[in-house]
């Protein structure tokens, strides 16, 4: 047999012999890089809420103004942007979405569609760190080249039968892009994608300053935000809409 021969045998038989786990990356392992890189489970797990500030422009509405995001561990989230003199609010308070209608400056509830919508985007780290008590799962995909660049990619799926997919980056596993079915203002289903860029360190955890959201295929808005603080002492009536 042929030298050159004979080392594609050994090398061949060697690598049969190496379990599946230890050729490729398992979920499990990219789960736990993946929260490694935003600052370690510890870390994460410290966080009860989130408050986060910045400017966001309308794309499609060419209007422009300030933003705040809250979010509080593990499912409750509330985002404030004023335009145009006026306070427009989405929230979602752990079981009801609600929203300031921007016609009438009142509070309205969100259709059935919107508030599933917001339960999902409200989901904090506990998605990461918790997900068996969810009920959500992560399923590794094969990987996907975006402007030419290689990503792994993580599907999510909830209990609910909605999957969202997370797309991240080998070299930092961090994520770039997340990609959802949602519902537009009208209540049509509604392809949904988040790039996430920008990342600097917040006290232990590395976080994204910038965001930009693609709605059906069409740039939306984009997010940049110049403050982050963590636990505030965000308490629940603070996401609760005021008059039901």
């Amino acid at each position: 047999m042929h030298k050159a021969v004979r080392i594609l045998v050994v090398v061949s038989i060697a690598a049969s012999l190496i379990p599946a786990a230890a050729q490729a990356q398992t979920v499990q392992q990219v789960l736990d890089k993946f929260i490694e890189a935003q600052g370690g489970r510890a870390a994460l797990a410290a966080i009860k809420d989130m408050t986060y500030t910045g400017t966001a422009e309308m794309v499609q509405f060419g209007m422009s103004g300030g933003i705040t995001m809250h979010q509080k561990e593990p499912n409750k989230m509330r985002m404030d942007i004023e335009v145009m003199g006026m306070v427009i609010t989405q929230a979602f308070d752990g079981e009801a979405g609600w929203y300031t209608n921007p016609q009438t400056g009142t509070e309205e509830a969100m259709t059935e569609q919107q508030t599933e919508d917001m339960k999902h985007q409200s989901l904090g780290n506990s998605a990461l760190l918790n997900p068996d008590q969810l009920g959500i799962t992560y399923a590794l995909k094969p990987k996907e080249t975006l402007n030419g660049k290689d990503y792994l990619v993580l599907e999510q799926a909830f209990k609910d039968g909605r999957r969202s997919t997370l797309y991240i980056d080998p070299a930092t596993y961090l994520v770039y892009k997340t990609k959802t079915m949602g519902s537009s203002p009208t209540g049509e289903e509604m392809l949904s994608e988040v790039i996430t860029s920008d990342y600097e360190k917040e006290g232990d955890l590395l976080v994204a300053k910038s965001i930009t959201i693609f709605q059906a295929g069409q740039e939306f808005i984009r997010v940049k935000f110049s403050k982050v603080a963590f636990n505030s002492g965000l308490t629940d009536d603070f996401f609760t809409r005021s008059a039901k």
